[in-house]
């Protein structure tokens, strides 16, 4: 025994320093879901172990990881190494004592009340045999690890007062008034805030119902899971017998057609027993290509509201809420100057301000521009983004899917000459170059060419048109909105 008491540390750091690698490589959350609390490493010399509970989780974590887990290894002993996946007995045990309960660490499912006070129609009883939720495990295993913002933290401005007024519409008749209310934007612009206040107030105002909070990563790995372990049934109970169910990111969900059924029926069943659903996304359900036709077409069954980033004077209210938080003070004029400067998403502004008071701290002096300037140099440099003609050009391809230099091209082809015509336009709306400029850049000869193109454009905007352009046929705004959402990227 005293033998091996010295290896002890040692191993205990191998195993911490190996899960941090793994981590890093396949996000905290997978991580925390596959191999937390389910498996063991252990370091052998010339290879690693991965101690798993069952043959389920040898064969998925072979299969999905392995590559990871090598590369996360390597890392660590600081060369190439075997990594062997084997059953651990202690491991096997724990699994066996709990192989009946229902996984919960990332879903934020609070308490146990299913019926919405006032519903018409009760849902099934719990069967009398299954035991009661254990409602200390949520918080054991996810102590303090989250702070649920409000919507009264939320800065309103132009570019997000709708969108609040949807969430803050959710509080007031869940279920009854904007449902599903979809909620889009570019990230960094509040959409997370608004549903962490809507969970945050629900809970406040239903104590008795069951919120759930969830990725859409977290609800894709709970499925698969579920699916491996012959649990649909218990992950079906978790999602549709519930309040509501408020879902962040759900273009994570791209490309993942089995997954994006089983959301189809959790939200009809939600929405049939009147339970209100909030999602968010970073585009409008209708400019995504990677949901099903069906999905997209529940979502735009209710409220569709975008989010997007801060205008100059929600800036600077915003700049304000941030500099009266404890630290050394701000002056306004100071708070005005990076108003006009920032052009970044709410969370670029929050790390200004941060990066200005620890930089304040340091060098134990007042906060003035010349001081911001010096904290915040690199950021105010590439604040304000020049957009070329050729800047442009991509994100009309991009958004298209056209080779580059299509639009250079003498095609005539409308799935060209309309995404050139466009490209013209938006040339004109977002760069400093003059119609002649413009029209020698896509071939043209003379700037009369991107006279009439700007003219064509605005016609269709006034009237909507649908035209064809790329590989499909689309609404103009909704085309325009796109390569413009391409173009802040």
């Amino acid at each position: 025994m005293p033998s091996e008491e010295p290896a002890a540390g040692p191993a205990i750091g191998f195993e911490r320093h190996l899960a941090d690698a793994i981590a890093r490589r396949i996000s905290e959350q997978r991580f925390n879901l596959w191999f937390r609390n389910h498996t063991r490493f252990v370091h052998l010399g010339d290879a690693v172990v991965v101690g798993v509970p069952n043959l389920y989780f040898h064969d998925w974590l072979q299969k999905t990881f392995e590559a990871d887990v090598r590369a996360a290894a390597a890392e660590v002993v600081g060369g190439p190494v075997a990594v062997r996946f084997a059953i651990d007995p202690e491991l096997f045990q724990a699994a066996r004592r709990q192989q009946e309960e229902v996984p919960g660490s990332q879903v934020q499912v609070p308490d146990s009340g299913t019926r919405r006070p006032g519903a018409k129609k009760k849902l099934p009883a719990k069967p009398p045999a299954a035991p009661p939720p254990r409602q200390p495990q949520p918080a054991t295993r996810n102590p303090n690890r989250r702070r649920w913002r409000s919507l009264a933290d939320f800065v309103v401005g132009a570019c997000n007062r709708v969108a609040h007024a949807s969430a803050q519409s959710v509080l007031e008749e869940p279920g009854l008034g904007s449902n599903p209310l979809v909620l889009y934007g570019p990230t960094g612009t509040g959409k997370t805030h608004l549903l962490e206040g809507i969970y945050a107030g629900l809970r406040r105002r239903q104590p008795d119902a069951r919120v759930v909070f969830v990725s859409a990563e977290d609800f894709t790995n709970r499925f698969v899971s579920a699916m491996y372990q012959g649990k649909q049934a218990a992950f079906r109970k978790q999602f549709r017998e519930c309040f509501a169910l408020l879902v962040d990111d759900l273009m994570f969900l791209a490309g993942k057609k089995a997954t994006q059924v089983e959301f189809l029926h959790t939200f009809d069943a939600l929405i049939a027993e009147g339970r209100q659903i909030v999602v968010t996304c970073d585009c409008h359900p209708r400019l995504s290509e990677d949901l099903t036709p069906e999905l997209a077409d529940r979502l735009l069954g209710g409220a569709v509201w975008g989010v997007l980033p801060p205008d100059p004077e929600t800036r600077l209210t915003l700049l304000r809420a941030k500099s009266s938080e404890p630290g050394p003070a701000i002056p306004d004029d100071v708070i005005q100057f990076l108003a006009s400067s920032l052009r970044g998403n709410v969370r670029e502004l929050e790390g200004a301000i941060h990066s200005l008071r620890h930089f304040a701290r340091v060098t134990a002096g007042p906060v003035t521009r010349e001081l911001a300037r010096e904290a915040l140099g690199e950021l105010l440099r590439h604040a304000i983004r020049v957009v070329r003609v050729a800047d442009v050009d991509a994100a009309v391809c991009a958004v298209l899917k056209l080779p580059a230099g299509s639009l250079k091209s003498k095609s005539k082809a409308w799935a060209v000459s309309h995404g050139r015509m466009l490209a013209i336009y938006l040339a004109r709306k977002h760069t400093s170059a003059s119609y002649g400029e413009v029209s020698l850049y896509f071939g043209n000869k003379t700037h009369s060419t991107a006279v009439a193109a700007v003219k064509r454009v605005r016609g269709w905007l006034d009237r909507n048109e649908s035209l064809k352009a790329g590989d499909r046929v689309w609404k103009a705004r909704d085309l325009v909105d796109r390569v413009e959402r391409e173009l802040q990227m």
